[in-house]
């Protein structure tokens, strides 16, 4: 069944109101193998309210409408909807009396205009709302299939959870559920990732595959319509192992989490320590793994050693690094290099990370905007230190730098015994 979202409320094109409901329907109706194919947000306004109608009626064999079922004028839905279908508007009597109860039990007088929030269209079915006073509609006209549900998202998710999904389920053919695995990945680009993937891609017929780029992260999205998650698994498994065996260096979740998540739980695994030492991310690297609950069990702590004097003072980093007409500089591999190393003495860790950089807008010491030092310390170990250049304005280069970081960590925890 292909479906329609159309959000009714001047105040969602204004931007007032977030549109949450196309969202958490778009999520319900997937859930239950509804396939939503378009999203539609109309005004207040009868004559394109009745334009958005015609056009989702050409396209969609459901059309699920939230908003403007309220008492006020400009309140249409219901009434465009009804008129479109050549259909009257009538008193619904359970809900006009839950009306009357609800005002005469708050001692509150009930005008005239709040009755129209018990009408329902004509020879459609009720849905009773549980948590306000608009009560919905469900109705099929000519084989197409309508839904009108209020608009504050308290009234409209009871609605349709408990009332809206038992009446689709009348009149769905067969329920196929759409099923969803997430596979994560850092340290490759989108482009790079979808390049190496095209084949599948171009040639996609089951499971689907969508790749994204999300907070200097990538996500894979395989998608399959099964009867059961143990069906839907099996017809994921052999399209998700091609992408393991490509890109498996790079992936390090099943499901939609950071990376930052997968590191505490490495740490947590492997019993071991780590303290980080951050300039230009300025504690965004601490911040993210500290995000995440039980970090505390592993993580150690860090320093934002944004300032030569710090660099020096509290790291040892020598002058001779960092200042001088020969010296590489405080954003340089000798000098990441060392804090790292630094780092990791002490915090008395097994794993140590730093990160220098330019994250703009501006250069710094002759070196351009977004070349980033990473290095990652391991006791007993050989350092390591990666050198990268991003691009972007400040903030996704301070991210991305993190990201990469945690990358590089992630690739060593996998290797420590």
């Amino acid at each position: 069944m292909k479906a329609e979202i159309i959000a009714v409320g001047t105040e969602l094109l204004l931007g007032q109101i977030v549109n949450s409901n196309a969202q958490f329907l778009a999520q319900q109706c997937a859930a239950i193998g509804i396939d939503v194919y378009f999203q539609t947000v109309v005004g207040d306004n009868e004559f394109r309210l009745q334009q958005a109608i015609a056009i989702a009626k050409e396209r969609a064999e459901l059309i699920i409408f939230t908003g403007g079922l309220g008492p006020t004028l400009d309140d249409l839905t219901k009434d465009v909807l009804a008129n479109y279908l050549g259909k009257k508007l009538i008193i619904h009597q359970p809900s006009l009396d839950s009306l009357t109860s609800f005002f005469q039990t708050r001692g509150i007088a009930m005008v005239e205009s709040n009755a129209r929030q018990a009408l329902i269209i004509e020879d459609s079915d009720p849905l009773t709302n549980d948590t306000g006073l608009a009560v919905g509609n469900a109705m099929t006209v000519d084989g197409i299939h309508y839904i009108v549900l209020p608009g504050p998202p308290k009234e409209m998710k009871p609605m349709f959870e408990n009332h809206a999904k038992a009446w689709l389920r009348t009149v769905m053919v067969d329920e196929m559920p759409l099923f969803s695995k997430m596979l994560k990945f850092c340290g490759i680009g989108e482009s790079s990732l979808e390049h190496q993937l095209m084949d599948l891609i171009e040639n996609q017929l089951d499971p689907t595959i969508a790749p994204y780029a999300k907070e200097g992260e990538v996500t894979i999205r395989l998608s399959t319509k099964a009867h059961s998650q143990e069906m839907a698994n099996l017809q994921m498994a052999q399209t998700e192992q091609t992408i393991r065996d490509r890109l498996g260096s790079y992936m390090y979740a099943q499901e939609d989490i950071g990376i930052e998540t997968t590191i505490v739980s490495l740490l947590a695994e492997k019993k071991v320590t780590l303290a980080v030492a951050e300039s230009c991310t300025g504690g965004l690297l601490s911040d993210l793994i500290t995000s995440v609950s039980g970090s505390s069990n592993n993580f150690r702590g860090g320093i934002v050693c944004y300032s030569n004097e710090l660099k020096h003072g509290l790291l040892q980093i020598p002058l001779k690094l960092l200042e001088g007409e020969d010296a590489p500089g405080a954003i340089s591999e000798e000098t990441t290099k060392m804090l790292a190393e630094q780092m990791l003495l002490l915090g008395n860790t097994d794993f140590a990370v730093s990160i220098t950089g330019v994250a703009g807008p501006l250069p710094s010491e002759g070196k351009p905007v977004g070349l980033v030092y990473i290095a990652v310390a391991q006791k007993d170990h050989m350092t390591l230190v990666i050198k990268v250049q991003h691009s972007g304005g400040r903030e996704l280069i301070k991210l991305k730098a993190a990201k990469t970081a945690l990358y590089h960590l992630w690739r060593k925890l996998l290797e420590y015994k």
